[in-house]
């Protein structure tokens, strides 16, 4: 009889759980939460609105942060009395009839849910007058629905909208949104935003019962004196004009108008205002690869301020991808993303030529500072200069991380090479832009976990505090650049530094890469050869030759079989015929010499163990490591010496001339050199210092996090010291 009881039990359990329909109630709370998630979404969504509107002026009071009272006025067009009915029903608006409408919809609003949104967490109260009505309406929503008939009232042109206890059936989200002063600095924020790019329009943001707006804008026609009435003269006197234009319709079609800051402007973080079509957007990718330009150029200024204004066809934004309309899609993203930070960088470079730096002083503390300045500022007051404190002699910092003067190139006689500047620019060096990852996405491995447990567990302090606060001063030679920390002067191996931050982040970066396309697959089969083909004392053995192609085989089929893991894992794509078409981004902005493609290959099939998971995962992060690594290019460097080996070997023709340039007779002349090897030679090892510079050292002070070997196996060698060396001039 228990048997009987417990079946009858264990059947119901397994019993599905039974579908039904929610509440049309249950539903709209539901999406007014994701629509309506803080007090600035719905002062966004109402300023948008009353833009809609035409209106010309805009007024915002607040209370409690949002949560009390959320007022919105505006001058603009007005509502219908015959709409208010509907007016705060879900799915209802002015904006669009039909789905095919969105492909050229220009309004800011078309999804008729943001006022709907508010009366289902907020009681909202409407309050309009249309042109040529002697009275307005007053009338209070509440689920989506009138409470009441509207009311007639004196009004003046326009709407206003009162947002009042928001979220006050929200417990929870209420509950976290406790801090009114950090809301209301957001809404602050919004408005200012909207203030600097919509000019012809007035703005103003306070708080309930202040006499004094945070926000207070007029309408203008000069772009920089509306940042200037909203962020203040310094900011407006550190921008620059930046634009952009491609009309190109094979690639993409826009128009990019906008203010940067320039070396002078340091903040604590980025400021970027953008709007693409008047809409204000975020855009991460964007934003990001900016970011990348200001710290490998204006290192000192590597927190900018930003505003663009991006114009395209509206037929190329998908403006329906966001509850709250804070991103859009567009059409050609990445093209367009490239060639507005190919336009920043010539921009930040031009201005950055112009910058002089002047004698070192600072403020007495124990800090030591570089004071920069613009020509004008040249020669302080003597008022001035009074109250700042000369550095001791044997503390000076000739330059330090934050700033760029005193880099080695400096010091040299530039040589007159224009093929050389074409290609060391932003846009010739990298095979594409990407927008980076998050490391905390990773596959949920413990062998991958335990991997990146040991390069932290293995950091070396010291050293970690010279990677985040070094400056590079230029290369010492093909493997050593000269770096400087504090007072001191650091040899560090490129090589070695590439090699362990390229493994890093292989496993920060795991199953979260970004593609390089290579234009033409290379057969694995092919490469593997080669590479045992550069290993072998005589590869032209014949037996030798049938060995390697045995064993190249053999590799190919085992990586042919291992493709959908390492695809996945590592965005090595190798197809069903054996060739290699893709590889990671490891570093934005940086690909790897493709002569080491063999190597790393052969690598792959003949080293890895794949039946144990974290040898498998660390050999592979090895072997992509030390492919990407900076390695000196397989071309000898032209400059010195180095000449010798482009030089064309004649024979000779008789004895007298083979003596003549034995003797050193021989002189090499103009034509006997082999002027496009050259030439590939130093675009190659350009492009690598380049690299090193603005792409490697960059990246190690976000992300590098030194082992405890580099401290003793010649990675970082202490080369001189300048209290040492003062100590010795002083004696002389």
């Amino acid at each position: 009889m228990e048997m009987e009881i417990e079946a009858e039990e264990e059947q119901v359990q397994m019993e599905p759980p039974k579908i039904h329909r929610l509440d049309d109630s249950v539903v709209n709370r539901i999406a007014a939460g994701e629509v309506i998630q803080r007090p600035v979404s719905a002062v966004k969504e109402l300023v948008e609105n009353s833009l809609d509107a035409c209106s010309s002026s805009i007024n915002v009071v607040v209370k409690d942060g949002g949560l009390k009272l959320i007022q919105v006025s505006d001058d603009g067009h007005g509502i219908r009395y015959e709409d208010l009915p509907i007016l705060c029903e879900r799915h209802t608006t002015s904006k669009l009839s039909t789905f095919e409408d969105l492909q050229s919809i220009k309004s800011m609003g078309f999804r008729g849910e943001a006022l709907a949104s508010m009366t289902y967490v907020a009681h909202v109260t409407v309050t309009t007058i249309t042109k040529g009505q002697l009275h307005g309406y007053r009338v209070s929503y509440k689920d989506g629905v009138m409470e009441h008939e509207p009311k007639a009232c004196a009004a003046v042109k326009g709407t206003q909208i009162m947002v009042e206890n928001l979220f006050y059936n929200m417990t929870a989200r209420r509950k976290t949104l406790q801090n009114s002063a950090d809301d209301y600095s957001k809404i602050v924020d919004v408005l200012s935003r909207f203030a600097i790019h919509h000019m012809n329009v007035s703005f103003s943001c306070r708080k309930h019962g202040a006499a004094r707006a945070d926000v207070n804008s007029v309408a203008t026609i000069s772009r920089i004196d509306a940042i200037r009435s909203v962020y203040g003269v310094s900011v407006a006197r550190c921008l620059m004009k930046v634009e952009a234009l491609d009309k190109d319709p094979s690639s993409s079609v826009f128009q990019m108008e906008g203010f940067i800051s320039n070396s002078n402007y340091v903040a604590k973080k980025i400021t970027m205002v953008l709007f693409i079509n008047d809409r204000l957007v975020d855009c991460t990718a964007l934003k990001r690869a900016l970011e990348i330009v200001y710290a490998a150029t204006l290192p000192k200024a590597s927190k900018p301020f930003i505003y663009m204004a991006i114009i395209l066809p509206p037929e190329h934004v998908d403006v329906n991808v966001h509850p709250t309309k804070r991103e859009v899609s567009l059409l050609n993203q990445e093209i367009i993303i490239e060639k507005i930070q190919s336009v920043v960088e010539s921009r930040l470079r031009s201005s950055n030529e112009t910058q002089t730096f002047q004698e070192q002083a600072v403020k007495p503390t124990p800090s030591c500072q570089m004071v920069s300045s613009n020509d004008s500022n040249r020669n302080p007051s003597p008022s001035a200069g009074s109250k700042l404190q000369k550095v001791p002699v044997h503390k000076m910092v000739r330059t330090d991380s934050s700033d760029p003067a005193g880099r080695l190139h400096v010091y040299l006689q530039p040589e007159s090479c224009g093929h050389l500047e074409r290609n060391t620019s932003l846009t010739a060096i990298r095979s594409s832009v990407r927008q980076r990852r998050n490391p905390k996405e990773t596959a949920d491995l413990t062998s991958l976990q335990e991997l990146i447990d040991e390069i932290d567990r293995n950091c070396h302090s010291g050293l970690l505090d010279i990677v985040r606060h070094c400056t590079y001063i230029g290369m010492a030679d093909d493997v050593f650049a000269l770096l400087q920390h504090d007072t001191h002067l650091y040899l560090a191996n490129v090589v070695n530094l590439s090699k362990e931050l390229m493994y890093q982040q292989v496993l920060r970066r795991f199953a979260h890469f970004n593609a390089i396309q290579i234009s033409e697959p290379a057969p694995v089969k092919e490469l593997i050869v080669l590479a045992l083909k550069e290993g072998n004392l005589d590869p032209e053995c014949s037996e030798n030759v049938e060995l390697n192609e045995k064993i190249a085989e053999m590799n190919m089929e085992l990586l042919k079989q291992k493709a959908d893991m390492i695809e996945e894992y590592f965005c090595i794509h190798i197809d069903k015929d054996g060739n290699l078409s893709r590889l990671p981004v490891i570093l934005d902005q940086y690909t790897p010499d493709m002569d080491r493609v063999p190597e790393f290959v052969l690598c792959l099939g003949n080293d890895v163990d794949w039946e144990e998971e974290k040898k498998c995962l660390q050999v592979i992060s090895a072997a992509l490591g030390n492919f990407y690594a900076m390695h000196p290019p397989m071309l000898p460097n032209p400059s010195g010496d180095g000449l010798q080996f482009y030089q064309k070997r004649k024979p000779f023709r008789n004895p007298e001339e083979r003596l003549s340039c034995s003797t050193g007779d021989d002189v090499m002349t103009e034509n006997e050199i082999e002027h496009e090897l050259v030439a590939e030679a130093e675009t190659a090892w350009a492009q690598r210092e380049w690299s090193i510079q603005h792409v490697l050292f960059p990246s190690m002070r976000l992300f590098f996090k030194p082992p405890n070997s580099m401290a003793t196996n010649g990675t970082f060698v202490r080369v001189a010291s300048l209290e040492k060396l003062y100590r010795i001039f002083e004696r002389c």
